[in-house]
């Protein structure tokens, strides 16, 4: 798909890996990006379009779908991690709360713009996925289950609207230097840099994007994930749990 000249939607656009797909975008030749958040004031970046978009809002994200008519590009980039293990500590609210924004706001998203995106001669719906989509930390248990969700969701939703022209791309990465990961002493990916190999897939046709070796690796143990990748899960976990 030509990204010049394109039309685009960034949910979650105005801080961190959202705010750098709006200016990958932009660098990539968009005509125009309109920047979803829940506060259009947060949005600062000049160059774009700020949007009230609460993905966990169905009605909103319905009624700024009907606005936005010239949209050819949309980026499920949205999302939380609340830290909710699978046993213990936090209640079930929380693990709702990551759904209602991880899985059923790209879901709500997807859903409200396909019209659109076909309306347009198909154009492309990208989200924003992750490493986690296929390995699970008991402590990051029930973000890991919003991600593969999602990923399942994804490849649906890419046969279903293939024969409208729509191009569904989904991106994974592993630690991304934003907020989320703040609190995480490792190696991470820039934001800027996993925007760029998006916005490049997106121009290149390409249905994933595996922006880092922590994604690339992951997926390649997935036959044997079992053996390769839990037993040191294992063994970090207990080792964390016995010094607590």
């Amino acid at each position: 798909m030509n990204v010049e000249g394109s039309v685009a939607l960034v949910t979650g656009a105005n801080r961190g890996l959202g705010r750098a797909f709006a200016r990958a975008l932009l660098d990539a030749g968009a005509a125009k990006v309109y920047a979803g958040a829940r506060d259009p004031a947060s949005v600062t970046d000049p160059d774009v379009i700020p949007v009230a978009l609460d993905v966990t809002d169905h009605e909103q994200v319905a009624r700024v779908a009907a606005e936005l008519g010239d949209v050819t590009i949309v980026i499920n980039n949205a999302g939380v991690g609340l830290g909710a293990a699978a046993v213990g500590g936090d209640d079930l609210d929380v693990h709702r709360a990551e759904f209602e924004v991880n899985y059923f706001g790209l879901l709500a998203v997807s859903r409200a713009f396909a019209p659109v995106l076909a309306a347009n001669g198909g154009g492309a719906l990208v989200n924003m996925l992750s490493a986690l989509s296929w390995v699970s930390f008991p402590e990051l248990g029930n973000y890991s289950a919003t991600k593969s969700a999602a990923w399942s969701l994804t490849n649906g939703l890419r046969t279903q609207l293939r024969s409208q022209g729509t191009l569904v791309v989904g991106v994974h990465a592993g630690y991304i230097d934003t907020d989320m990961a703040a609190g995480v002493d490792v190696p991470k990916i820039a934001p800027e840099e996993v925007a760029r190999q998006a916005v490049a897939g997106i121009a290149a046709g390409a249905e994933e994007v595996l922006a880092d070796e922590v994604s690339r690796n992951v997926k390649a143990a997935l036959p044997d994930d079992l053996a390769t990748l839990y037993p040191n899960i294992q063994q970090g976990y207990d080792t964390a749990a016995s010094a607590a």
